[in-house]
């Protein structure tokens, strides 16, 4: 089932798309990167896969369209893990939502936020995923996540794999990073972004259930 929501954050409004599978095993709340929206096409294909393994998704956008006008808006980290502190604890008051762990995937900069906001939440979050991520703009709080994280980067995208590793070390929580061969930083190659969505459904199947 997929409805349209209004989140109400502070005294604004941050429209999205929430779906739930029938007997969801877990809802998860994606964070996209910079100058990008709910309508981001790689992150509704992975929502679909999710959605295909019972797990719910929350595409919604992180800025309203007055703010995302503002360029530097898209890169202020603390403001979009602020955005999903509060729309996290918007859908656990949500009749929908009752009774479902909460997961984070994170792509490019959101998935900072991601894991910033994870630390915030602490064991509020059962798991978190970043796709193509930026894990190092969170480097100083992610000892202090405690939802296990996957990391997924393209095997091609050899800067942001590189940040990703030195992510991987600061973490200490169950964690695991995965390489998507022949992939770069977008998933652009055939068949390499359905491989990075199945392995954040396996991934959150595992860890939302537990």
């Amino acid at each position: 089932m997929e409805q349209e929501v209004n989140i109400l954050v502070d005294s604004i409004y941050l429209p999205g798309t929430l779906a739930l599978p029938e007997k969801a095993n877990g809802l998860v709340l994606f964070a996209h990167g910079s100058g990008s929206s709910r309508f981001s096409s790689r992150n509704r294909f992975v929502a679909g896969v999710l959605q295909k393994a019972a797990i719910g998704t929350l595409l919604f956008d992180l800025l309203t369209a007055e703010e995302d006008q503002i360029y530097e808006n898209r890169f202020n980290i603390d403001l979009i893990t602020e955005r999903l502190v509060k729309a996290t604890e918007w859908l656990a008051r949500q009749d929908a939502a009752r009774g479902l762990a909460f997961g984070y995937f994170g792509a490019s900069t959101g998935a900072a936020a991601a894991l910033r906001a994870a630390a915030v939440l602490g064991s509020r979050i059962k798991a978190v995923v970043s796709r193509g991520g930026r894990p190092d703009l969170a480097m100083e709080v992610l000892a202090r996540v405690e939802a296990p994280t996957l990391l997924i980067v393209g095997g091609n995208d050899e800067v942001v794999l590189d940040l990703n590793q030195k992510a991987l070390e600061r973490l200490k929580t169950t964690k695991n990073l995965e390489i998507i061969p022949g992939a770069t930083h977008l998933f652009e190659e055939p068949g390499t972004l359905e491989q990075a969505a199945w392995a954040a459904a396996s991934w959150f199947k595992k860890h939302l259930s537990a």
